[in-house]
């Protein structure tokens, strides 16, 4: 993804000429950025050699699993949809780790039925489900034990998931106590200990705190876990300031962790697999000024992208063609809906811009479409992948007729 001429490309293709295509607000994908993201995070653990579970909660697009899938990627589901949709996508079973805090009995049913790597259990409730429907089966079902280490990740509160005050997960003492249940029941076999401590994470320090938990709870139950699901997390360059987290230092302490023991090691990447991999292109409606700024009113509105409006984050938006006329005047980002919390970006320098436009918002390849509603009866863009500079079109546009 770069310009050329003044022009910002996909893989070659022009973006301008893909709005007028197939029209605004459009999901453009880059399958070369995709694979080097795999390729690159695959080499960051070369080492480890983990199982690389994607997470399908960032991203749910069948024909980008399909490709996934054929980069050698397992799963990381929390729904039945999700599992549904990764097994439609052709990837393994055996590569599918179930998560989540509120499992119910029919998506239970379901993984146990799909044979699937794990389900990683939340709550002794939820454990006596698994048992009970395996007893009626008559098998060992294989699961994992989700541990809260109560570790502040230094992300937003709004995705923090391994604090004490956060939902997620068991306590040390419940772990324990879960642990020994597991041990000696007979439809039940203990794989895996499983944690997840945020989304959007920086530094690799409190990956390295989430370590030394982990390594002093398996001495305390003194059980040999066959994996270790250290699940995701990781970061992105969202405001282009070149803070980014240090793979190579993450990768070592993984690395001396295992010199204890032989666990395999998952981890469950989406945002860094497929984050920057995604822009949203949009048609500037309208220019609508006061006396401190000027509303540039896109086609594209939180229904579509709903993080800005969610979580306050801020996506860089560029120009689909540049023209050099740069102004010092406010330029406000917003979309159509009926929401003061309907805005993408405010900032004091931009090019000169007018209506018809089209501009681009970037890194949206996770938490974009999947995050996407129907708020005001608005249709779901359409979905583009760009592969080999080819062009697929990976969701159509949904109709109005569809909703209604």
């Amino acid at each position: 993804m770069e310009y050329k001429k003044k022009k910002f490309h996909v893989e070659n293709i022009s973006t301008e000429k893909l709005a007028k295509k197939f029209d605004t607000p459009l999901y453009c994908y880059s399958f070369l950025k995709l694979k080097k993201n795999i390729t690159n995070f695959k080499n960051y653990f070369k080492k480890i050699n983990p199982l690389v579970c994607f997470s399908l909660k960032s991203n749910s697009n069948v024909k980008l699993l399909k490709e996934i899938k054929n980069l050698n990627c397992g799963a990381d589901v929390v729904s039945k949809g999700e599992m549904m949709r990764a097994i439609k996508a052709g990837i393994n079973n055996k590569k599918i780790v179930f998560s989540g805090t509120g499992k119910t009995f029919s998506e239970l049913q379901y993984a146990i039925n799909k044979n699937i790597l794990l389900i990683n259990v939340e709550t002794k409730s939820e454990l006596l489900i698994i048992e009970k429907i395996a007893k009626q089966k008559k098998k060992k079902v294989d699961i994992g034990i989700r541990l809260n280490p109560n570790i502040d990740a230094k992300t937003l509160k709004q995705i923090s998931t391994g604090k004490e005050g956060d939902k997620f997960g068991l306590t040390e003492k419940e772990f324990i106590k879960i642990t020994k249940y597991a041990q000696i029941s007979k439809f039940l076999s203990l794989k895996c200990i499983s944690v997840h401590i945020g989304s959007q994470i920086l530094s690799h320090k409190p990956y390295e705190k989430m370590l030394k938990t982990i390594d002093h709870l398996i001495k305390k139950t003194n059980h040999k876990f066959d994996f270790i699901d250290l699940g995701g997390g990781m970061g992105i360059d969202y405001e282009k300031n070149n803070k980014m987290l240090n793979y190579k230092i993450y990768s070592s302490l993984i690395t001396k962790f295992l010199k204890k023991r032989k666990s395999k090691i998952i981890l469950e990447p989406g945002r860094a697999i497929i984050g920057n991999a995604g822009i949203l292109i949009s048609k500037i409606l309208y220019i609508k000024k006061n006396k401190n700024k000027n509303f540039v009113i896109l086609d594209a509105a939180m229904n579509d992208l709903m993080r800005p409006a969610l979580y306050g984050t801020k996506h860089q938006i560029i120009p689909s063609v540049k023209n050099n006329k740069i102004t010092n005047k406010i330029f406000e980002f917003v979309g159509p809906i009926c929401e003061s919390t309907d805005k993408f970006l405010t900032t004091k320098k931009y090019q000169n811009l007018k209506e018809g436009d089209f501009i681009i918002i970037c890194d949206v390849g996770a938490y974009g479409m999947s995050l996407s509603s129907n708020y005001n009866v608005r249709p779901n863009p359409a979905e583009i992948l760009i592969k080999n500079s080819k062009i697929q079109i990976i969701k159509k546009r949904q109709k109005l007729n569809d909703i209604n």
